[in-house]
């Protein structure tokens, strides 16, 4: 496994119903450090090039608008396979899918209210990262107690 960065944001429903400690705590617990974080409210362009991907399909303009309905907390991890181990911890994009433990299970009703995003892929976090974090914002530091999360360390 690799050390990875991957972008996780807290999607306004996360915001608003004030999960947002919930959900970074379970982030922190499994051993991903964040290296950095911000409140924002996303900006129509940024939504527009976050979902580029998805434009086109029916429920591309359904996104760009709810993403930018509340704040978001968006934030770049590190660790060890942080990209996929992100994913699992989340769980299924539809909520009703997943498993109990996973956020989106937990916590979620439905996928239109799915509470957070997570890069997809390395290639995916990269870009990610750089359209919602300029590089003078990211922080690299080794967290006290690491060689307890990490046998080698």
């Amino acid at each position: 496994m690799a050390v990875e960065r991957t972008l996780v944001f807290l999607k306004p429903d996360a915001v608003m119903r004030g999960l947002v400690g919930p959900i970074l705590n379970r982030l922190e617990a499994r051993g991903f450090t964040f290296v950095a974080m911000k409140l924002l409210h996303v900006s129509k362009e940024l939504a527009e090039k976050h979902y580029a991907i998805h434009k086109g399909k029916p429920f591309y303009d359904g996104l760009v608008r709810y993403v930018q309905s509340g704040p978001v907390v968006a934030c770049v991890l590190e660790g060890e396979d942080a990209i996929a181990g992100c994913r699992r911890l989340m769980g299924a994009t539809d909520p009703r899918k997943g498993a109990p433990g996973e956020i989106r299970f937990d916590y979620a009703q439905e996928i239109g209210r799915n509470l957070v995003h997570g890069s997809d892929g390395p290639q995916t976090a990269a870009t990610e990262i750089a359209l919602w974090f300029k590089p003078d914002e990211l922080v690299t530091y080794r967290r006290a107690g690491h060689e307890w999360v990490h046998e080698k360390a």
